[in-house]
């Protein structure tokens, strides 16, 4: 005789492999430089696996990624990423330019679309004509240029604040007078930190710690208003593109 209890009480098993690990990154492009930024709290739930886990990588000298969502995917994400940079490099002996980095992370998402990277990329940097860019992408790969991009646990606190502030949504410019193109870099390194502050007060899954990487295009030098915050260079190739990292503290409660 069959088991009639199994049928009378039917169980179901399931597996999920994917969690999400909160934190928020954004990324702001300028005339002539890219800010990509990051939290480092690393969460599940309730819990904080760790408060210092950074969201943001240097690919090349002209390129940052920064990766938010599943952090296991995010991690074996920027490696991969990074292993096809150092192919083409020795391949072609030169750095993979920003616009062509933006089309490989979309053609690798795309190939993983039926078990894809839980992962919401941001791509900042110089392209190659001195200007700053940022590419946004989806888990399976549709990407766009934009000026500005949220994402992660706070995209919906930050993104309606930087639509104000870079694009100027919802503001009249005063009688004679229009909006900046772009902004000074000053400017975007406040805008940023208020993001985050502000960020950080309303939601559990960001904090701790802040890090924001400067991408300055060739012939470029930090204004004296930024050099004053002491940012940290880091060592480049060549005598090209410059990046630097700033670092604040957050709330940690």
């Amino acid at each position: 005789m069959p088991d009639m209890s199994a049928i009378a009480n039917p169980q179901q098993r399931q597996f999920n492999p994917y969690t999400d690990n909160g934190g928020t990154i954004l990324a702001v492009a300028g005339a002539d430089f890219t800010v990509i930024a990051g939290d480092t709290r690393q969460s599940e739930g309730y819990s904080i696996q760790t408060r210092y886990a950074s969201k943001v990588f240097r690919l090349t000298d002209r390129a940052v990624l920064a990766v938010n969502g599943f952090a296991a995917d995010g991690n074996m994400f920027v490696k991969k990423v990074k292993q096809r940079l150092e192919w083409y490099r020795h391949n072609h002996a030169k750095d993979m330019p920003l616009r062509s980095i933006a089309r490989l992370i979309q053609t690798m998402l795309y190939a993983q679309r039926f078990f894809p990277y839980y992962v919401y990329n941001i791509l900042g940097g110089i392209e190659e004509d001195g200007t700053g860019a940022v590419y946004s992408f989806d888990p399976v790969g549709s990407y766009e240029r934009e000026a500005c991009r949220a994402a992660g646990a706070a995209q919906s606190l930050v993104q309606p604040f930087l639509d104000n502030q870079i694009y100027f949504k919802n503001q009249t410019a005063a009688q004679g007078f229009s909006h900046p193109t772009h902004l000074p870099l000053s400017d975007v390194l406040s805008i940023v930190i208020d993001s985050f502050t502000s960020a950080t007060e309303r939601h559990i899954e960001v904090g701790d710690g802040l890090e924001m990487y400067i991408v300055l295009a060739k012939g470029r030098t930090l204004p004296e208003t930024v050099t004053s915050l002491l940012p940290e260079e880091i060592p480049s190739a060549g005598d090209g593109e410059r990046i630097f990292v700033l670092k604040r503290d957050l709330k940690k409660d």
